[in-house]
């Protein structure tokens, strides 16, 4: 079933609920520009905000969290919040740290979902263990992976008590991982993409054109509308106003079965971001 508005939740497999939309925040820098983000975002009814250690800009998201909360007379159990743990803290002992070093960069006292960055051969299995230990001991609601292929999920699985609850990955019309989703699907994982837009990449195209204009609708948003009809958590990242709003307008309008096979066609398996086989960070 395809979120009909922006509010709308998938449920994880441990039961709980996460906004099929978010903001994502990646390379956006500490400052006023990411707070007012934030917290415009959360006065436009996003409930869902994606940052990450390396990001940098935590101390930022935890007050555009506040001030949004604020603004928006919300509770911040109404918030998803969600941060990962970086390359360098991969390790049993070294992530239960990285936590309380991001709660505290906050000011939360939780998060809704932690995830392992990045796949580092023989680092992300210490890793695990301190993500499940923090779900036991009701740290974090619920924790999954970042840009894992199949073989690393199945080397997790092998060894874990609790499964990964999401696989937030780069996802896009010229990168649809439909191998990765099925996968993903059957093992109740929710897929998520990170650079829905290709970086900007794609909104020129000619094929997502076409059919923008036939909704009256920016490129942008056929692609993140794409994203929710194929089942897939979306985190678009924009600092404007304008477009903040403009990205969470794709709950009025629906892609048919043709342009949703026509978008899929555009697949090359062509990435904007690093290979999770293969990157030295």
């Amino acid at each position: 079933m395809t979120a009909i508005h922006l509010q709308d939740t998938t449920t994880l497999h441990n039961g709980v609920k996460m906004p099929w939309f978010g903001l994502g925040v990646f390379k956006v820098e500490e400052g006023p520009e990411l707070v007012n983000a934030v917290k415009t975002a959360i006065q436009h009814g996003y409930r869902s905000i994606d940052t990450a250690a390396i990001y940098q800009n935590e101390e930022g998201v935890g007050q555009g969290i506040r001030e949004g909360i604020e603004a928006a007379g919300i509770r911040r159990e109404e918030l998803f919040v969600t941060s990962k743990v970086w390359n360098s803290d991969l390790g049993y002992e070294s992530t239960l740290k990285a936590y309380e070093t991001s709660l505290e960069k906050l000011g939360l006292e939780y998060l809704d979902l932690y995830l392992i960055h990045w796949p580092v051969e023989g680092k992300y299995k210490g890793a695990w263990k301190a993500l499940e230990t923090l779900y036991k001991e009701g740290r974090v609601k619920s924790i999954g992976v970042s840009n894992f292929q199949i073989h690393h999920l199945e080397d997790v699985m092998k060894d874990a008590e609790i499964n990964p609850m999401i696989n937030q990955v780069e996802y896009h019309p010229r990168l649809t991982q439909k191998e990765l989703q099925s996968f993903c699907r059957e093992q109740g994982i929710q897929l998520e993409a990170w650079s829905p837009l290709m970086q900007g990449e794609l909104l020129d195209n000619e094929v997502l054109a076409e059919i923008a204009k036939k909704y009256n609708k920016s490129t942008a948003q056929v692609i993140l509308r794409w994203d929710l009809q194929n089942g897939v958590v979306t985190i678009p990242k924009s600092t404007k106003e304008h477009r903040i709003a403009e990205n969470a307008s794709v709950f009025d309008f629906e892609l048919t079965k043709d342009e949703m096979e026509q978008i899929d066609s555009l697949n090359q398996n062509l990435r904007v971001g690093p290979d999770p086989d293969n990157f030295d960070f």
